[in-house]
């Protein structure tokens, strides 16, 4: 897709949200023969940071320089992470502790001090608390607790965001743990009730929108085909489309014409050439 054509305001946001979904999806295929570990993690980092804001802060790499969180610098900063001459050491140490299993710890309790270590390390210039959620579910993968990347604690973090900054800070201002971890376990409980909810209401829509295929007759193995595709891609353009499900590009712009009839996509750009199509009901439930 050419993102000159979206809103430059958007612009940012959507290359986000594409490069997320790359970053994972990537990550999810090298845990498959790779552990999990620092180099993962910068491999990660580089895609998650192509293209949008902090792509010249050195993607994939750790900082060469001090950074801070909060406040317009040092003097005034709320937080100070560690040196980046300690970064690399302080990285290592977290992946041991990700692998050491004579440490007799809950996997929950085990990446509830990950994310607060890395979180604290700070070891990126830029893009250190996506880097960090996705962490949480790289590991619950890697440790079989996951079987798909079905808990996204992101929302929840974003809801509290004063709360969980408060407990990080906590942590660090006076080492309770107790009260860090009581929270991630919170968010945890939270989202999996809400994701129990939301998967629920997508096989209620899938099976209602399977039942409008059985009236297309013919075309409805290419209906099926793109609707199943349209759960991993919910935004698609023809071109897509085509790729997709390996049809021509005259078949992509019928099959998503019809979708557009059913009220199943829906056209957001507002172009004539470049048009993007949204399953907007099916991200709706992602509320």
């Amino acid at each position: 897709m050419d993102l000159s054509q979206i809103d430059p305001e958007k612009r940012n946001d959507w290359q986000e949200v594409q490069n997320y979904v790359e970053a994972m999806n990537t990550a999810l295929v090298e845990l498959e023969t790779l552990p999990l570990s620092v180099r993962l993690l910068k491999n990660t980092h580089a895609i998650l940071m192509q293209g949008v804001r902090g792509e010249h802060k050195t993607p994939g790499e750790f900082r060469k320089s001090q950074n801070w969180i909060g406040g317009s610098n040092l003097s005034n900063a709320v937080f100070i992470p560690p040196h980046d001459k300690d970064v690399p050491e302080l990285m290592s140490d977290l992946e041991k502790f990700w692998h050491n299993d004579s440490i007799n710890v809950p996997d929950l309790i085990r990446i509830a001090i990950s994310h607060y270590q890395f979180e604290t390390i700070h070891p990126f210039l830029d893009g250190n608390g996506r880097i960090g959620r996705l962490l949480i579910t790289l590991y619950l993968i890697s440790r079989g607790l996951l079987n798909k990347p079905s808990l996204y604690l992101s929302d929840f973090l974003e809801q509290h965001r004063g709360n969980y900054y408060d407990a990080l800070t906590r942590v660090r201002a006076s080492n309770d743990l107790a009260h860090w971890i009581k929270f991630f376990l919170t968010a945890v409980i939270e989202t999996s009730e809400k994701g129990k909810q939301t998967f629920q209401s997508i096989l209620s829509m899938r099976n209602e929108l399977e039942s409008q295929m059985v009236t297309l007759g013919k075309r409805a193995e290419n209906e099926r085909s793109l609707l199943v595709a349209l759960y991993r891609k919910p935004i698609v353009s023809i071109n897509d489309v085509s790729k997709l499900l390996e049809v021509t590009h005259r078949s992509a712009n019928s099959l998503v014409g019809q979708f557009v009839e059913l009220g199943i996509l829906e056209e957001v750009t507002g172009f004539q050439r470049n048009r993007m199509y949204i399953f907007r009901r099916y991200i709706a439930l992602f509320g």
